[in-house]
């Protein structure tokens, strides 16, 4: 069943949904490469209290997916709630600024109407894409301090040659510093303890910079649309060695990838991120495996307790009552399966990401949907909590309905693509079925008997219904996907 847009009056929304006058505020929270290895996406190996906390006082979303699988383009669409085709963001290198001038933003549509409007963190793609004051009234970039390991190494440096910041000595530090340890191998990634305290990260000096503005009410008589912008847990998987502590290696739980997979599904649907990694294709390396995936675990609960010190700053400043959270993140990640590591395919674990939402009065405690909803229909669903008027350009449709009640239908179809060179993968999927389409090849997978997506059905004639039924659906899809290039 397709979901249907609830079309309220603009001075009625916050007024049914808060019991006040004033609009809500919004905190809306953005995690950096998170899959559903957290406790309310159903993964039993994590430890994740403050997503536990914010999922027993509002909603959680267990069919929530990105639009694209990679950094910039799911951020520019759902920032935009535009389908990637016609925003014109594929990659990390584009500007949606170049793409489509002028293109409101849902953070700069909400300063437009008399919010105050603050950024921290990776909410943008990165700081030369993050946008000024028509959008924010205050924003920040930090970075981590120094790591111990790093310094006597540094210091031996620039005894010998001088500041490892002068040109002459930039590319000759790079080379060194990627071989002091596992932590600095950068984005290859590195991975292990920092030795750093919490608030010596960036993610925990964004979460302090949140508590700030909470604290001194920075936002004064106006509501507030503060996004917090966590880094973690994408590369180089580094968190204070405490929560290391909580995942030991030898503990860890995962399923053995098979190569026999690779012989039904078409080439496109995998990439050779892997090698960035230090794995072979097909070759199960348990000792790297199991060192990634306690670093991508450890990552996880630091930026939990982070989220977990905003969340209590809004309770204790007396927010919590009028303030709408929203806690996703951009896409999933692999880690190992179907011998994958990292992002930019169209499995489940790529695509599919965790997404809570607590608006009081409007969401009930502890409540789920099972309801299909894409990233892009987050911009639509504030805007008509919060009275406002969506842009012309906005393809995303309100989730409120599903807000309201856990029970009601999501969307009958939503949609996922990457690109593979000048070719598109696209995918789409329903409430049982995901369906992909490559230039080398289709796939198709009963989510509902195969979660793990293990099987290809495409080529099964007692399939062949399905699948030309998700033909269909794609064909649709894309066709409105492209409408506002």
């Amino acid at each position: 069943m397709r979901l249907v847009p609830v079309i309220l009056s603009l001075s009625i929304p916050f007024v049914f949904a808060f019991g006040k006058s004033e609009q809500p505020n919004v905190l809306f929270i953005v995690c950096d490469d998170l899959n559903t290895h957290v406790s309310t996406s159903g993964y039993e190996h994590i430890k994740t209290p403050a997503f536990d906390k914010l999922a027993e006082t509002g909603m959680t979303f267990n069919r929530a997916y990105c639009q694209y699988p990679v950094c910039n383009s799911s951020r520019t669409s759902f920032l935009h709630s535009l389908y990637p085709q016609s925003s014109g963001v594929v990659s990390n290198k584009v500007d949606i600024r170049e793409t489509r001038p002028g293109t409101v933003s849902m953070p700069q549509l909400f300063k437009e109407n008399g919010y105050w409007t603050a950024a921290t963190g990776k909410v943008y793609h990165n700081l030369k894409s993050t946008p000024g004051k028509d959008t924010w009234d205050e924003s920040h970039w930090f970075d981590n301090d120094e790591m111990p390991m790093v310094i006597p190494v540094r210091e031996a440096f620039e005894k010998k040659h001088g500041p490892v910041t002068d040109r002459k000595n930039v590319k000759k530090w790079k080379e060194i510093y990627y071989d002091i340890a596992t932590q600095t191998k950068n984005q290859k990634p590195g991975y292990g303890p920092s030795g750093l305290r919490d608030d010596q990260h960036k993610d925990g000096k964004n979460a302090l910079k949140v508590i700030e503005w909470l604290e001194k009410e920075s936002f004064g008589d106006k509501p507030f649309f503060i996004s917090l912008g966590i880094h973690k847990p994408h590369g180089p998987f580094l968190a204070p060695d405490k929560y290391f502590d909580l995942y030991p290696k030898d503990e860890l739980q995962f399923s053995l990838a098979s190569k026999d997979f690779w012989k039904q599904a078409p080439r496109e649907a995998g990439t050779k991120r892997y090698e960035g990694f230090d794995f072979e294709f097909g070759v199960e390396n348990d000792a790297l495996r199991r060192a990634n995936m306690q670093a991508y675990h450890a990552c996880i609960s630091f930026i939990d307790a982070q989220i977990g010190l905003v969340l209590d700053a809004l309770e204790e400043t007396g927010k919590a009552d009028n303030t709408i959270v929203v806690l996703i993140s951009d896409h999933g990640y692999h880690l190992g399966d179907h011998f994958m590591w990292g992002k930019v395919t169209l499995f489940e674990i790529c695509a599919r990401v965790p997404m809570l939402v607590r608006a009081p009065g409007i969401t009930r405690p502890g409540s789920k949907s099972e309801g299909l909803v894409e990233l892009l229909d987050i911009f639509p669903t504030l805007t008509e909590i919060c009275g406002l008027e969506d842009p012309e350009h906005v393809q995303g449709q309100s989730f409120l309905r599903n807000m309201k009640n856990s029970e009601a239908d999501g969307k009958e179809v939503v949609y996922t693509v990457v690109t593979r060179g000048k070719n598109l993968g696209q995918a789409v999927r329903t409430e049982r079925w995901r369906y992909a389409k490559w230039s080398s090849g289709e796939e198709l997978y009963d989510l509902k008997k195969d979660p793990g997506e293990l099987k290809n059905l495409a080529g099964s004639p007692e399939h062949a219904g399905i699948l030309q039924k998700m033909r269909n659906h794609l064909e649709e899809i894309d066709a409105r996907a492209g409408e506002k290039r």
